[in-house]
């Protein structure tokens, strides 16, 4: 600030002038003692200078300088100050007179103050300048004249808003301390005419505090300042027609604009207060904007959010309910291309190394003789999305044509414009390609896709679900269930269920059986095994050995005497086969049990809330040459269940043996009930094992009848 400074950095009008070196002034060598001139000293203001200070109804400073060694200004003394100056700066005259301004004010050295007086003192010239205070004790817009006298200057300042609003009240103090204590900024600006009358600019004539921060800039790089000539290429420029306009006219402009540099939004109002004079408000309202920006976005979303919720219920329940493949393609006829918002759908499946259309709906006919039957190697996207798994999404037809770029081979797009291709697949496995297409371009957003792809993973659920299902009404299936004992026998003192899961297609029968040997009144025997392969020879060896085991039961043999015959029996008639037993033969009055594995994973035990594999000794598999097996003996507690599979239940080559046990036994553990049907619908349920599977299942699971209570 200009003299007086009331302490800390003022807000001022930059000045040109020397550059400050480290202590605010141009390479000047500052003595360790530096000294006031002798002019200086003799240069004590007259009565009749201190009679005009004194009468003048403005602040009134006068400064001596002082010099170093060499001659040059390195301070200033503060000689005299009148009452309004000590009014001022509201402090008493004796605290302040006789001291230099770098101890009264010591940020004047390197705010630019300290050169300004200098050079007004060297070159003899005056100055003004315009400075804004926001201080505890002093606030507003000032005004100081510096002229030169003697060895120093004289300092006059002014505060504005008494000058300018009158001093005979104080109703202008009161308005500009308002304005400055606004949320708003505000703005007066004066028009500036060019010889023929017209406005060519506006002059910054007053802005409040907020509305210079607002701008970016401070008061004093706004008050004065023309708003075209000075800040030519800013925002103000820019608003310049619609001041002009108000200027003119003295309509009222009132609009939201957004900065085109820093992308703000302002709300701006400015009306005409007098001739040429132009009064603006402003406020940056950018938070308010992007609120409610965020609120109508938050409702698009919420809105986007029920439909594709709702379209995920409606395409869950119809393919649900769809049980035959027939069905599923219905239902994504009918339910799952609209829920899409598409216009044609096709379903490709993967047959044969090929890749063939098994339904459509809404395309040409020559676009279905086209998608027939494609190889794995030709460019149509659904070939790449059906090998990788991976979605792919085309959003115009030039995208389309680019992903197939040689036009001999190319698959017609019809009225088609843009499209999804969406992978069938289901844990892991991919069983073809969905595509779905659009009558207009467009683009696919993030949830958009990511619904898309929940629709194509039910399609493929219910897809993988219906073939299985039609599986077991085929002729091989039919076959499978003819070789399996049907209904086995009740046990006194045990119950049982048993489940088959086929796995295989078409022609192919799988080898996995299970059976229940009744004995005699308290032994039964209980046989769950497989025979390796998928073939009807498989199948065949299957029933030789269940019928083998049979006999041997019958004909008294124990456990280990039954596999070693049934051993000898499959190397002599089928030594190329292969084949795993679990076979215990249940003591239902003594609660034991004695069991021999022939390369078969063990049984589970659950007894008294634990389930774990029973410790057997592990024999070869049927069909090893000179194969030994042991008879182990373990202990059945009343109440207990057993658990009998093969092993497609709990493994395949992603998937460990330990991995299975330890699902397997989980499963048993939490079942809800031990009653056999209701464990083996809970294992079913648990998905134990690797998924998808790539073997049948056999489960067979008995529980010991619990010991009867005492009344």
């Amino acid at each position: 600030m200009a003299t007086p400074h009331p302490g800390g950095r003022p807000k001022v009008r930059g000045e040109d002038g020397d550059r400050p070196g480290r202590d605010g002034y141009p390479d000047a060598h500052v003595p360790q003692g530096p000294m006031m001139s002798s002019e200086a000293r003799a240069g004590e203001p007259s009565a009749d200078v201190v009679a005009l200070m004194e009468a003048d109804p403005h602040g009134c400073a006068l400064a001596t300088a002082v010099r170093d060694a060499g001659g040059g200004i390195v301070d200033f003394t503060l000689t005299y100050l009148n009452e309004a100056g000590c009014r001022f700066l509201a402090r008493p005259r004796a605290e302040l007179v006789g001291r230099t301004y770098r101890e009264l004010w010591p940020e004047t050295v390197t705010d630019g103050t300290l050169p300004l007086y200098r050079r007004v003192v060297e070159q003899r010239v005056p100055a003004v300048r315009t400075v804004y205070y926001d201080r505890t004790n002093l606030t507003g817009h000032f005004e100081i004249r510096i002229v030169p006298f003697g060895d120093g200057f004289v300092a006059r300042f002014v505060d504005l808003s008494k000058l300018t609003m009158g001093s005979q009240t104080e109703g202008g103090t009161r308005l500009y301390d308002a304005l400055d204590a606004a949320f708003d900024g505000f703005t007066l600006l004066r028009a500036v005419h060019d010889d023929s009358g017209m406005i060519i600019d506006f002059v910054c004539d007053y802005t409040n505090y907020i509305g210079a921060k607002l701008a970016g800039r401070t008061v004093e790089e706004l008050i004065g300042h023309r708003i075209v000539a000075d800040f030519s290429g800013d925002g103000e420029v820019q608003l310049f027609p619609y001041l002009r306009e108000v200027a003119e006219t003295g309509e009222m402009w009132h609009q939201q604009i957004t900065a085109p540099s820093t992308a703000p939004v302002w709300e701006l109002k400015a009306v005409r207060v007098g001739a040429g004079i132009v009064a603006v408000s402003y406020r940056d309202v950018t938070e308010s904007v992007d609120y409610q920006r965020q609120l109508e976005r938050s409702a698009a979303q919420a809105r986007a959010a029920a439909y594709w919720t709702s379209a995920l219920q409606a395409v869950t329940a119809a393919l649900v309910a769809a049980s035959t493949a027939e069905e599923v393609y219905q239902a994504m006829g009918t339910v799952v291309r609209p829920s899409a918002r598409g216009h044609g759908l096709a379903v490709l499946l993967i047959e044969h190394g090929r890749l063939v259309l098994r339904y459509h709906a809404g395309y040409e006919e020559h676009v279905v003789d086209q998608l027939s039957e494609l190889p794995m190697t030709h460019p149509y996207p659904a070939t790449m999305v059906a090998a990788t798994g991976q979605p792919r999404y085309l959003c115009s037809p030039e995208e389309f044509a680019a992903a197939q770029p040689d036009p001999m081979r190319a698959i017609s797009g019809g009225g088609r414009h843009a499209w999804a291709f969406l992978p069938l697949s289901t844990a892991g496995q991919v069983l073809g390609t969905l595509v779905i297409g659009y009558r207009e371009p467009r683009q696919f957003d993030d949830d958009e896709r990511a619904n898309l792809v929940a629709f194509s993973g039910l399609a493929a659920q219910a897809l993988q679900r219906a073939l299985l299902y039609e599986s077991q009404l085929s002729i091989a299936a039919d076959l499978q269930q003819a070789l399996l004992p049907d209904p086995l026998p009740a046990l006194d003192g045990a119950r049982h269920a048993v489940r088959y899961l086929p796995w295989t297609r078409g022609a192919d029968v799988g080898g996995d059986w299970y059976d229940v040997i009744h004995i005699d009144a308290d032994r039964a025997a209980v046989v769950i095994g497989d025979v390796a392969g998928h073939s009807s020879q498989a199948a065949a060896t299957m029933g030789q050995l269940r019928s083998a085991l049979r006999a041997y039961a019958a004909d008294g043999y124990g456990p280990a005497d039954v596999m070693r015959r049934a051993n000898e029996l499959l190397l002599r008639y089928e030594p190329d086969a292969m084949a795993s037993c679990c076979y215990l033969e249940v003591h239902l009055r003594d609660h034991t049990a004695i069991a021999v594995l022939a390369g078969h994973p063990p049984p589970i035990c659950w007894a008294g809330g634990t389930a774990e594999p029973l410790d057997l000794e592990p024999g070869p598999p049927l069909g090893i040459r000179h194969a030994e097996y042991v008879d182990v003996t373990v202990p059945l507690p009343a109440g207990c269940s057993l658990v009998l599979y093969t092993d497609g239940l709990i493994e395949d080559r992603r998937f460990t043996v330990d991995q299975g046990l330890a699902e397997l036994c989980d499963a048993v553990s939490s079942a809800p009930t031990q009653e056999p049907g209701g464990l083996l619908d809970h294992i079913v349920r648990a998905n134990v094992g690797p998924h998808p599977r790539t073997d049948d299942v056999a489960i067979l699971v008995l529980t010991i009848d619990p010991a009867p209570t005492d009344n």
